[in-house]
């Protein structure tokens, strides 16, 4: 008996040993495996590594929330944002990074839409540039990722039988959206005439325009279309932007950036789907005058006058329109309308 149970250590030792051994490459082998699959850093894992990367380089939400200033049956804005979204073309682009629907919303003036950009109701928004400053000087989380038009023209009307001259309303009262281009450029007109005894009151055009009528207010500011009607129709223009080239105002768009965070790649991706849509609009101008005539209840004609293309800017920033933002800034920041001062260049993205 211990004579087999001796010759059976001998025998089986080896033998054990060997698959012992066999066993652990097996293992090894499983494990080099299993790290390919899984990620690891074999070249198996690095694929599928940069893949998962690259599928998730530009993902971002399915819905973007998109904030316009103005109102009409279209549900569209004007420029190339609004050729762009009429055509199809920023659609399609967008829908290449995983944004699948557009969501508009048009506001009556800037201030209602910073509110809604603040809250978190929109992802971006275009306006003018005064609102858009004073909004980010009060603390809105906000970047500025383009300044897409510039030359945008203020006009002071007055009533009827009223002021026909700006320094006539010397003691007068004027109406304008407070928040608006159009305010900063009141403020800066009646400061350059050495205006200083009057009453601002912020009303919006609609209501501004039919004050004027009844002669409740001695003026009024307006843009676009609605004030070459009111001037049409016979009110005294006492003064426009176009005499002050740096009372001119410009576009923002703006992204908050509770959304930067979820698609960083954002901006770029914007900025060149709004670029193809530019592009295209240039090739279509009688088509893009009948838009804005649409979209403004209004003829090609005054469109072309009030919205030229010659004011569209095809790079997201231009020396011109940097200044004019800068000169504005530093104007809100000395009146007390922008609560500080801040670097543009720490708001906006490049």
């Amino acid at each position: 008996m211990a004579y087999r149970t001796s010759e059976s250590r001998r025998f089986n030792r080896p033998a054990l040993l060997r698959l012992l051994l066999a066993a652990a490459a097996a293992l090894s082998l499983l494990a080099l495996a299993a790290c390919g699959d899984n990620g690891g850093t074999g070249p198996a894992g690095n694929k599928a590594e940069a893949a998962g990367a690259e599928a998730g380089k530009h993902t971002a939400p399915a819905v973007l929330n998109y904030g316009y200033i103005g109102a009409n049956d279209l549900n569209l804005p004007g420029g190339a944002e609004g050729w762009g979204l009429y055509k199809g073309i920023i659609q399609e682009e967008l829908k290449k990074h995983g944004i699948t629907e557009i969501k508009l919303t048009g506001f009556p003036n800037g201030p209602d839409q910073t509110e809604s950009l603040i809250s978190g109701r929109l992802d971006i928004g275009s306006l003018g540039d005064t609102p858009a400053i004073i909004a980010y000087a009060g603390g809105a989380k906000t970047r500025l990722i383009a300044q897409s038009s510039v030359g945008n023209v203020a006009y002071l009307i007055a009533r009827k039988n009223g002021p026909v001259s700006v320094k006539d309303l010397e003691g007068k009262t004027i109406a304008t959206q407070k928040g608006s281009f159009m305010h900063r450029y009141l403020v800066g007109l009646l400061k350059q005439e050495g205006v200083k005894n009057y009453k601002i009151v912020h009303m919006l055009i609609p209501d501004a325009s039919a004050a004027l009528a009844r002669g409740d207010i001695d003026a009024t500011t307006n843009n676009g279309v609605q004030a070459l009607k009111q001037i049409d129709e016979g009110y005294p223009l006492l003064d426009d932007a176009t005499r002050h080239p740096e009372l001119l105002g410009s576009s923002a768009t703006v992204v908050s950036k509770a959304y930067l965070e979820k698609f960083p790649d954002f901006p770029q991706v914007w900025n060149e789907a709004r670029k193809k849509a530019l592009a295209d609009l240039k090739q279509h101008e009688d088509e893009y005058y009948a838009f804005l005539a649409k979209i403004g209840s209004t003829t090609p004609e005054l469109a072309k006058k009030t919205s030229p293309i010659e004011n569209l800017r095809e790079e997201a920033f231009t020396e011109e329109g940097t200044s004019l933002l800068e000169g504005t800034k530093q104007f809100l920041v000395e009146e007390k309308l922008a609560r500080k001062d801040f670097r543009l260049s720490d708001w906006q993205l490049q």
